[in-house]
Protein backbone atom coordinates (compact mmCIF):
# COMPACT_ATOMS: atom_id res chain seq x y z
CA UNK A 1 0.00 0.00 0.00
CA UNK A 2 1.37 3.55 -0.75
CA UNK A 3 0.99 5.11 2.42
CA UNK A 4 2.53 8.87 0.97
CA UNK A 5 -1.16 10.51 0.64
CA UNK A 6 -2.75 9.31 3.80
CA UNK A 7 -4.01 11.57 6.02
CA UNK A 8 -2.39 11.93 9.36
CA UNK A 9 -5.51 9.94 11.04
CA UNK A 10 -5.15 7.17 9.26
CA UNK A 11 -1.45 6.85 9.88
CA UNK A 12 -1.96 6.87 13.11
CA UNK A 13 -4.61 4.00 13.28
CA UNK A 14 -2.59 1.71 11.23
CA UNK A 15 0.53 2.67 13.45
CA UNK A 16 -1.57 1.75 16.23
CA UNK A 17 -3.00 -1.42 14.81
CA UNK A 18 0.38 -2.62 13.62
CA UNK A 19 -0.18 -2.38 9.83
CA UNK A 20 3.00 -0.44 9.50
CA UNK A 21 5.81 0.78 11.20
CA UNK A 22 7.01 4.24 11.56
CA UNK A 23 10.70 3.38 9.92
CA UNK A 24 7.87 1.61 7.49
CA UNK A 25 6.13 5.17 6.55
CA UNK A 26 9.28 7.32 6.75
CA UNK A 27 11.33 5.55 4.47
CA UNK A 28 8.33 5.54 1.61
CA UNK A 29 8.39 9.43 2.53
CA UNK A 30 12.08 9.99 1.95
CA UNK A 31 12.30 7.49 -1.59
CA UNK A 32 9.12 9.80 -2.76
CA UNK A 33 11.19 12.79 -1.83
CA UNK A 34 14.07 12.09 -3.39
CA UNK A 35 12.07 10.60 -6.21
CA UNK A 36 9.77 13.43 -7.08
CA UNK A 37 10.57 16.71 -5.29
CA UNK A 38 14.02 17.42 -8.06
CA UNK A 39 10.87 18.71 -10.34
CA UNK A 40 9.50 20.79 -7.50
CA UNK A 41 11.64 22.03 -4.74
CA UNK A 42 9.70 22.16 -1.87
CA UNK A 43 12.19 20.06 0.72
CA UNK A 44 14.92 23.06 1.00
CA UNK A 45 16.80 20.54 3.88
CA UNK A 46 16.32 17.42 4.47
CA UNK A 47 17.41 15.68 7.47
CA UNK A 48 17.05 12.25 6.62
CA UNK A 49 19.30 10.30 8.88
CA UNK A 50 17.68 11.73 12.05
CA UNK A 51 14.22 11.27 10.73
CA UNK A 52 15.62 7.41 10.19
CA UNK A 53 16.44 7.43 13.64
CA UNK A 54 13.49 9.20 15.00
CA UNK A 55 11.20 6.65 13.25
CA UNK A 56 13.10 3.91 14.91
CA UNK A 57 12.64 5.54 18.41
CA UNK A 58 8.86 5.97 17.70
CA UNK A 59 8.43 2.26 16.99
CA UNK A 60 10.49 1.36 20.04
CA UNK A 61 7.86 3.44 22.16
CA UNK A 62 4.93 2.25 20.61
CA UNK A 63 6.08 -1.68 21.21
CA UNK A 64 6.79 -0.26 25.08
CA UNK A 65 2.93 0.43 24.82
CA UNK A 66 3.11 4.70 24.56
CA UNK A 67 1.30 6.28 22.57
CA UNK A 68 1.22 10.41 21.24
CA UNK A 69 -0.65 12.55 19.02
CA UNK A 70 1.92 12.07 16.41
CA UNK A 71 3.79 9.11 17.39
CA UNK A 72 5.23 8.31 14.38
CA UNK A 73 3.92 10.20 11.62
CA UNK A 74 6.31 11.34 9.28
CA UNK A 75 6.34 15.36 8.80
CA UNK A 76 8.01 18.81 6.97
CA UNK A 77 8.84 22.31 9.19
CA UNK A 78 9.01 25.42 7.08
CA UNK A 79 12.65 26.64 6.99
CA UNK A 80 12.04 29.36 9.09
CA UNK A 81 11.02 27.69 11.98
CA UNK A 82 14.17 27.63 14.01
CA UNK A 83 15.26 23.41 14.45
CA UNK A 84 18.71 22.77 16.35
CA UNK A 85 21.65 21.30 13.73
CA UNK A 86 19.87 23.15 10.68
CA UNK A 87 20.37 26.10 8.86
CA UNK A 88 17.75 28.91 9.73
CA UNK A 89 18.26 31.10 6.93
CA UNK A 90 14.89 32.61 5.86
CA UNK A 91 16.09 32.12 2.32
CA UNK A 92 19.00 35.66 3.17
CA UNK A 93 22.08 34.61 1.56
CA UNK A 94 23.85 36.75 4.41
CA UNK A 95 22.72 33.58 6.61
CA UNK A 96 23.47 30.34 4.58
CA UNK A 97 25.65 29.25 7.39
CA UNK A 98 23.37 29.88 10.48
CA UNK A 99 22.35 27.16 12.42
CA UNK A 100 20.35 27.54 15.97
CA UNK A 101 21.32 25.61 18.73
CA UNK A 102 17.95 25.82 19.87
CA UNK A 103 14.36 23.89 18.74
CA UNK A 104 11.40 26.82 17.97
CA UNK A 105 8.90 25.72 20.94
CA UNK A 106 6.73 24.54 17.86
CA UNK A 107 9.17 22.02 16.61
CA UNK A 108 9.92 20.99 20.00
CA UNK A 109 6.03 20.59 20.45
CA UNK A 110 6.07 18.38 17.16
CA UNK A 111 9.17 15.84 18.43
CA UNK A 112 7.27 15.81 22.18
CA UNK A 113 4.06 14.87 20.20
CA UNK A 114 6.05 11.76 18.93
CA UNK A 115 6.70 13.12 15.08
CA UNK A 116 9.06 12.38 12.32
CA UNK A 117 10.47 15.64 10.95
CA UNK A 118 11.58 15.23 7.46
CA UNK A 119 13.15 18.02 6.51
CA UNK A 120 12.36 21.60 6.19
CA UNK A 121 10.32 23.30 3.17
CA UNK A 122 11.28 26.29 1.03
CA UNK A 123 10.62 30.31 1.90
CA UNK A 124 10.39 33.49 0.42
CA UNK A 125 13.54 35.80 0.71
CA UNK A 126 12.77 36.95 4.23
CA UNK A 127 9.04 35.61 3.90
CA UNK A 128 8.10 38.40 2.29
CA UNK A 129 6.60 37.30 -0.86
CA UNK A 130 4.02 35.57 -2.58
CA UNK A 131 6.09 33.27 -3.82
CA UNK A 132 8.92 31.03 -2.69
CA UNK A 133 12.06 31.75 -3.46
CA UNK A 134 15.70 32.80 -2.91
CA UNK A 135 18.98 32.48 -3.81
CA UNK A 136 19.79 29.92 -1.25
CA UNK A 137 17.63 27.43 -2.07
CA UNK A 138 15.82 28.12 -5.52
CA UNK A 139 12.11 28.06 -6.75
CA UNK A 140 9.34 25.79 -5.66
CA UNK A 141 7.21 25.34 -8.24
CA UNK A 142 3.48 24.44 -8.26
CA UNK A 143 3.05 20.55 -8.53
CA UNK A 144 -0.20 21.29 -10.87
CA UNK A 145 2.05 23.35 -13.42
CA UNK A 146 5.17 23.96 -12.71
CA UNK A 147 5.58 27.18 -14.83
CA UNK A 148 3.77 28.68 -11.62
CA UNK A 149 4.21 29.86 -7.94
CA UNK A 150 3.36 26.75 -5.32
CA UNK A 151 2.76 30.33 -2.90
CA UNK A 152 4.48 31.87 0.02
CA UNK A 153 5.80 31.77 2.13
CA UNK A 154 4.36 28.51 3.30
CA UNK A 155 4.54 27.54 -0.24
CA UNK A 156 7.07 24.64 0.18
CA UNK A 157 5.26 23.23 2.79
CA UNK A 158 2.46 23.50 0.54
CA UNK A 159 3.93 21.68 -1.90
CA UNK A 160 5.34 19.45 -0.15
CA UNK A 161 1.82 18.01 1.45
CA UNK A 162 0.18 18.36 -2.55
CA UNK A 163 3.27 15.53 -3.43
CA UNK A 164 2.95 13.48 -0.06
CA UNK A 165 6.36 14.54 1.24
CA UNK A 166 5.26 13.86 5.22
CA UNK A 167 1.55 13.90 6.11
CA UNK A 168 1.42 17.16 8.14
CA UNK A 169 3.68 20.66 8.26
CA UNK A 170 3.78 23.55 10.00
CA UNK A 171 3.68 26.90 8.40
CA UNK A 172 3.47 30.71 9.47
CA UNK A 173 1.07 33.51 8.29
CA UNK A 174 1.08 37.32 8.36
CA UNK A 175 -0.32 38.26 4.82
CA UNK A 176 -1.82 34.89 4.02
CA UNK A 177 0.90 32.53 4.36
CA UNK A 178 -0.55 29.69 5.40
CA UNK A 179 -3.76 30.45 3.03
CA UNK A 180 -2.46 31.66 0.07
CA UNK A 181 -0.20 28.21 -0.65
CA UNK A 182 -2.74 26.21 0.55
CA UNK A 183 -5.33 27.58 -2.62
CA UNK A 184 -2.62 27.33 -4.91
CA UNK A 185 -1.88 24.00 -4.27
CA UNK A 186 -5.12 22.39 -3.42
CA UNK A 187 -4.41 21.26 0.27
CA UNK A 188 -5.90 22.74 3.76
CA UNK A 189 -3.98 24.93 6.39
CA UNK A 190 -5.13 27.01 9.53
CA UNK A 191 -4.09 30.35 10.38
CA UNK A 192 -5.59 30.42 14.32
CA UNK A 193 -6.44 33.20 16.06
CA UNK A 194 -3.76 35.82 17.13
CA UNK A 195 -1.94 34.53 20.38
CA UNK A 196 -3.42 30.87 20.41
CA UNK A 197 -0.22 29.00 19.14
CA UNK A 198 3.42 30.02 20.79
CA UNK A 199 5.85 31.78 17.77
CA UNK A 200 9.16 31.52 19.93
CA UNK A 201 11.75 30.33 17.59
CA UNK A 202 10.17 31.69 14.20
CA UNK A 203 12.60 34.62 13.93
CA UNK A 204 14.17 35.76 11.69
CA UNK A 205 18.02 34.91 12.19
CA UNK A 206 20.58 36.08 13.85
CA UNK A 207 18.00 35.74 16.91
CA UNK A 208 17.49 36.17 19.41
CA UNK A 209 14.44 34.00 19.75
CA UNK A 210 12.69 35.50 22.64
CA UNK A 211 9.16 34.99 23.66
CA UNK A 212 7.69 37.85 21.97
CA UNK A 213 4.74 38.37 20.41
CA UNK A 214 4.70 39.14 16.80
CA UNK A 215 1.69 41.76 16.40
CA UNK A 216 -0.69 39.98 13.40
CA UNK A 217 1.81 37.03 12.64
CA UNK A 218 0.66 33.21 13.56
CA UNK A 219 2.10 30.02 13.80
CA UNK A 220 -0.20 27.17 11.98
CA UNK A 221 -1.03 23.54 10.72
CA UNK A 222 -1.16 22.52 6.94
CA UNK A 223 -2.42 18.94 5.95
CA UNK A 224 -4.27 17.17 3.34
CA UNK A 225 -7.84 16.72 5.37
CA UNK A 226 -9.40 19.42 7.85
CA UNK A 227 -9.49 16.78 10.75
CA UNK A 228 -6.23 16.88 10.38
CA UNK A 229 -5.41 20.46 10.86
CA UNK A 230 -7.44 20.32 14.09
CA UNK A 231 -5.46 17.33 14.80
CA UNK A 232 -2.22 19.57 14.34
CA UNK A 233 -3.85 22.27 15.93
CA UNK A 234 -3.84 20.47 19.38
CA UNK A 235 -0.34 20.14 19.59
CA UNK A 236 0.72 23.73 18.39
CA UNK A 237 -1.82 25.75 20.62
CA UNK A 238 -0.90 27.34 24.01
CA UNK A 239 0.74 30.23 25.29
CA UNK A 240 4.88 29.79 25.10
CA UNK A 241 6.08 28.27 28.73
CA UNK A 242 8.45 31.07 29.13
CA UNK A 243 5.32 34.10 29.71
CA UNK A 244 2.17 33.57 29.53
CA UNK A 245 2.23 29.46 29.87
CA UNK A 246 3.55 29.92 33.27
CA UNK A 247 -0.40 30.97 34.54
CA UNK A 248 -2.51 29.88 31.65
CA UNK A 249 -3.45 26.60 29.83
CA UNK A 250 -5.85 26.76 26.65
CA UNK A 251 -8.73 24.71 26.01
CA UNK A 252 -10.66 25.57 23.29
CA UNK A 253 -14.56 25.60 23.09
CA UNK A 254 -16.18 23.34 21.41
CA UNK A 255 -17.40 23.87 17.60
CA UNK A 256 -21.17 26.06 17.62
CA UNK A 257 -22.25 22.78 15.83
CA UNK A 258 -21.59 19.35 14.43
CA UNK A 259 -24.27 19.88 11.73
CA UNK A 260 -24.19 21.45 8.49
CA UNK A 261 -27.63 22.53 8.73
CA UNK A 262 -26.95 24.73 12.29
CA UNK A 263 -24.64 26.76 10.69
CA UNK A 264 -25.18 30.41 9.84
CA UNK A 265 -23.14 31.35 7.27
CA UNK A 266 -22.14 34.92 5.38
CA UNK A 267 -20.47 34.19 1.79
CA UNK A 268 -18.81 37.24 0.35
CA UNK A 269 -17.12 37.33 -3.27
CA UNK A 270 -17.03 40.73 -4.04
CA UNK A 271 -14.32 42.98 -2.31
CA UNK A 272 -14.27 46.94 -2.67
CA UNK A 273 -11.06 47.35 -3.61
CA UNK A 274 -10.19 44.69 -5.24
CA UNK A 275 -12.00 42.29 -7.63
CA UNK A 276 -12.32 38.44 -7.75
CA UNK A 277 -11.50 36.62 -10.52
CA UNK A 278 -14.41 34.39 -12.41
CA UNK A 279 -12.59 30.86 -11.49
CA UNK A 280 -12.21 31.91 -7.58
CA UNK A 281 -15.78 33.43 -7.58
CA UNK A 282 -16.71 29.98 -9.08
CA UNK A 283 -14.87 28.04 -6.24
CA UNK A 284 -16.85 30.46 -3.56
CA UNK A 285 -20.54 30.05 -5.57
CA UNK A 286 -19.52 25.68 -5.05
CA UNK A 287 -19.14 26.22 -0.90
CA UNK A 288 -22.31 28.22 -1.02
CA UNK A 289 -24.10 26.13 -2.97
CA UNK A 290 -23.05 23.09 -1.14
CA UNK A 291 -23.50 24.74 2.24
CA UNK A 292 -27.23 25.20 1.08
CA UNK A 293 -28.09 21.76 -0.62
CA UNK A 294 -26.62 20.91 3.16
CA UNK A 295 -29.62 23.22 5.15
CA UNK A 296 -27.31 25.90 6.12
CA UNK A 297 -28.64 29.59 6.46
CA UNK A 298 -26.63 31.23 3.54
CA UNK A 299 -26.82 34.86 3.07
CA UNK A 300 -24.98 36.89 0.50
CA UNK A 301 -25.24 40.49 2.45
CA UNK A 302 -25.66 41.78 6.05
CA UNK A 303 -25.29 45.65 7.65
CA UNK A 304 -23.12 43.72 10.13
CA UNK A 305 -20.06 43.07 7.97
CA UNK A 306 -17.35 45.55 9.29
CA UNK A 307 -16.21 47.66 6.33
CA UNK A 308 -14.07 45.77 4.04
CA UNK A 309 -12.48 48.77 2.40
CA UNK A 310 -11.73 50.24 5.95
CA UNK A 311 -10.27 47.25 7.14
CA UNK A 312 -7.84 46.50 4.16
CA UNK A 313 -6.68 50.22 4.40
CA UNK A 314 -6.15 49.53 8.53
CA UNK A 315 -4.63 45.59 7.86
CA UNK A 316 -2.08 47.48 4.92
CA UNK A 317 -1.08 50.37 7.21
CA UNK A 318 -0.38 47.36 10.18
CA UNK A 319 1.54 45.10 8.01
CA UNK A 320 3.62 47.71 5.93
CA UNK A 321 4.03 49.81 8.92
CA UNK A 322 6.66 47.16 10.38
CA UNK A 323 8.17 46.06 7.02
CA UNK A 324 10.53 48.88 6.74
CA UNK A 325 12.24 49.00 10.34
CA UNK A 326 15.60 48.10 9.29
CA UNK A 327 15.93 50.33 6.28
CA UNK A 328 19.10 52.00 5.97
CA UNK A 329 18.30 56.09 6.72
CA UNK A 330 18.86 56.76 3.11
CA UNK A 331 16.16 54.39 1.87
CA UNK A 332 13.88 55.38 4.54
CA UNK A 333 13.84 59.22 3.40
CA UNK A 334 12.95 58.24 -0.20
CA UNK A 335 9.84 56.24 0.89
CA UNK A 336 8.83 59.36 3.36
CA UNK A 337 9.85 61.57 0.12
CA UNK A 338 7.47 59.41 -2.70
CA UNK A 339 4.51 59.02 0.12
CA UNK A 340 4.50 62.98 0.66
CA UNK A 341 4.36 63.68 -2.94
CA UNK A 342 1.26 61.17 -3.17
CA UNK A 343 -2.19 63.00 -3.80
CA UNK A 344 -4.52 63.30 -0.78
CA UNK A 345 -7.32 62.03 -3.26
CA UNK A 346 -5.29 58.10 -3.93
CA UNK A 347 -7.05 56.45 -1.42
CA UNK A 348 -6.01 53.05 -3.24
CA UNK A 349 -3.91 49.97 -1.71
CA UNK A 350 -0.72 50.79 -3.10
CA UNK A 351 -0.87 54.17 -1.61
CA UNK A 352 -2.20 52.87 1.85
CA UNK A 353 0.89 50.82 1.52
CA UNK A 354 3.43 53.73 0.91
CA UNK A 355 2.08 55.88 3.62
CA UNK A 356 2.21 53.34 5.82
CA UNK A 357 5.56 52.34 5.53
CA UNK A 358 7.15 56.01 6.94
CA UNK A 359 3.79 56.04 9.47
CA UNK A 360 4.16 57.82 12.97
CA UNK A 361 3.88 56.34 15.95
CA UNK A 362 0.95 58.49 16.99
CA UNK A 363 -0.61 57.44 13.44
CA UNK A 364 0.04 53.88 14.07
CA UNK A 365 -1.82 54.03 17.78
CA UNK A 366 -4.20 56.02 15.85
CA UNK A 367 -4.72 52.95 13.53
CA UNK A 368 -4.72 50.51 16.52
CA UNK A 369 -7.46 52.11 17.84
CA UNK A 370 -9.62 51.55 14.20
CA UNK A 371 -9.01 47.75 14.56
CA UNK A 372 -10.46 47.55 17.54
CA UNK A 373 -13.11 49.22 16.78
CA UNK A 374 -13.35 46.49 13.94
CA UNK A 375 -12.92 43.80 16.68
CA UNK A 376 -15.92 44.95 18.28
CA UNK A 377 -17.91 45.32 14.91
CA UNK A 378 -16.89 41.49 14.46
CA UNK A 379 -17.98 40.51 17.78
CA UNK A 380 -21.56 41.45 16.99
CA UNK A 381 -21.44 39.84 13.75
CA UNK A 382 -20.46 36.25 15.09
CA UNK A 383 -23.57 36.67 17.94
CA UNK A 384 -25.65 36.64 14.55
CA UNK A 385 -23.54 34.56 12.39
CA UNK A 386 -20.92 31.68 12.55
CA UNK A 387 -18.32 31.95 10.01
CA UNK A 388 -17.43 33.71 6.73
CA UNK A 389 -16.87 32.39 3.41
CA UNK A 390 -14.60 34.58 0.80
CA UNK A 391 -11.96 33.87 -1.34
CA UNK A 392 -8.07 33.79 -0.33
CA UNK A 393 -6.86 35.68 -2.79
CA UNK A 394 -8.59 36.92 -6.15
CA UNK A 395 -6.42 34.23 -8.68
CA UNK A 396 -5.34 30.77 -8.99
CA UNK A 397 -1.40 29.85 -8.28
CA UNK A 398 -0.08 32.81 -11.11
CA UNK A 399 3.27 32.36 -13.36
CA UNK A 400 6.65 32.37 -11.60
CA UNK A 401 7.27 36.18 -11.45
CA UNK A 402 10.94 37.63 -10.05
CA UNK A 403 11.24 40.78 -10.72
CA UNK A 404 13.82 42.10 -8.02
CA UNK A 405 10.93 45.07 -7.46
CA UNK A 406 7.85 43.55 -6.60
CA UNK A 407 6.11 46.78 -6.68
CA UNK A 408 6.66 46.97 -10.43
CA UNK A 409 5.14 43.46 -10.55
CA UNK A 410 1.22 43.26 -11.90
CA UNK A 411 -1.23 40.50 -10.98
CA UNK A 412 -3.74 39.64 -13.59
CA UNK A 413 -7.03 38.91 -13.12
CA UNK A 414 -9.42 38.22 -15.63
CA UNK A 415 -7.41 40.22 -17.86
CA UNK A 416 -6.82 43.25 -16.24
CA UNK A 417 -3.46 44.34 -14.40
CA UNK A 418 -3.37 45.34 -10.89
CA UNK A 419 -0.71 45.71 -8.26
CA UNK A 420 0.56 42.68 -6.82
CA UNK A 421 0.19 43.18 -3.15
CA UNK A 422 -3.46 44.12 -4.07
CA UNK A 423 -4.15 40.68 -3.75
CA UNK A 424 -3.37 40.75 0.05
CA UNK A 425 -6.55 42.61 0.48
CA UNK A 426 -8.57 39.42 1.07
CA UNK A 427 -5.96 37.69 3.47
CA UNK A 428 -6.26 40.60 5.75
CA UNK A 429 -10.05 40.50 6.10
CA UNK A 430 -9.31 37.49 9.58
CA UNK A 431 -5.62 38.81 9.84
CA UNK A 432 -6.10 42.49 10.63
CA UNK A 433 -8.56 41.59 13.57
CA UNK A 434 -6.86 38.54 14.49
CA UNK A 435 -9.77 35.96 13.99
CA UNK A 436 -9.08 32.25 12.69
CA UNK A 437 -9.64 31.16 9.08
CA UNK A 438 -9.63 27.99 7.47
CA UNK A 439 -8.30 27.34 3.97
CA UNK A 440 -10.04 24.48 2.12
CA UNK A 441 -10.00 23.14 -1.49
CA UNK A 442 -13.09 23.66 -3.62
CA UNK A 443 -12.12 22.14 -6.49
CA UNK A 444 -9.77 23.12 -9.65
CA UNK A 445 -10.14 25.37 -12.87
CA UNK A 446 -10.70 24.28 -16.81
CA UNK A 447 -7.08 24.47 -16.65
CA UNK A 448 -6.39 21.90 -14.05
CA UNK A 449 -5.59 24.58 -11.01
CA UNK A 450 -6.90 24.09 -7.78
CA UNK A 451 -9.02 26.94 -6.06
CA UNK A 452 -9.84 27.59 -2.54
CA UNK A 453 -11.86 29.56 -0.41
CA UNK A 454 -11.21 30.48 3.51
CA UNK A 455 -13.71 30.03 6.25
CA UNK A 456 -13.84 32.26 8.98
CA UNK A 457 -14.76 32.13 12.33
CA UNK A 458 -15.01 33.80 15.98
CA UNK A 459 -12.21 34.92 17.60
CA UNK A 460 -10.67 31.73 19.49
CA UNK A 461 -13.22 29.59 18.49
CA UNK A 462 -10.90 27.96 16.06
CA UNK A 463 -13.20 24.98 16.06
CA UNK A 464 -16.10 26.11 14.36
CA UNK A 465 -14.58 26.70 11.05
CA UNK A 466 -12.30 23.64 11.01
CA UNK A 467 -15.62 21.56 12.27
CA UNK A 468 -17.13 23.71 9.03
CA UNK A 469 -14.44 22.34 6.79
CA UNK A 470 -14.25 18.90 7.47
CA UNK A 471 -18.35 19.15 6.57
CA UNK A 472 -17.68 20.57 3.36
CA UNK A 473 -14.55 18.39 3.06
CA UNK A 474 -17.19 15.64 2.64
CA UNK A 475 -19.57 17.52 0.11
CA UNK A 476 -16.97 18.92 -2.06
CA UNK A 477 -14.54 15.86 -2.41
CA UNK A 478 -11.62 17.48 -0.39
CA UNK A 479 -8.19 16.90 -1.20
CA UNK A 480 -7.04 15.18 -4.89
CA UNK A 481 -3.16 14.67 -5.39
CA UNK A 482 -1.74 16.20 -8.73
CA UNK A 483 -0.61 13.89 -11.53
CA UNK A 484 2.61 12.58 -11.13
CA UNK A 485 3.25 12.04 -14.88
CA UNK A 486 5.97 14.61 -16.01
CA UNK A 487 9.56 13.60 -16.85
CA UNK A 488 12.01 13.90 -13.82
CA UNK A 489 15.42 15.94 -14.73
Amino acid sequence: MDWNLQTAEDLAAALRAGEVSSAELTDEAIDRIERDDKAINAICVRDFERARAAARDADQARARGEDRPLLGIPVTVKESYDMAGLPTTWGMPQFRDYVPDEDAVQVSRLKAAGAVILGKTNVPLGLQDIQSFNEIYGTTSNPWDHDRTSGGSSGGSAAALALGFGALSIGSDLAGSLRTPAHFCGIYAHKPTLGLTATRGMIAPPGPAWPVEIDLAVAGPMARSARDLMLLLDVMAGPDPLTLGKAYDVTLPPARHERLSDFRVLVVDEHPLIPTGSAVRAGVNRVADALADGGARVDRRTPLLPDLAEAATIYMQLLFSGSVARFPVDAYEELQARAAALSPDDQGLAAAQLRAMVLSHRDWLETNNRREIHRHGWRQFFAEYDAVVCPITPTPAFPHDHNPNPLERRLDIDGAAYPYFDQLAWAGVPTMPGLPATAIPTGRTANGLPVGVQLIGPMFEDRTPLRLAELLERDLGGFQPPRLDYTIV
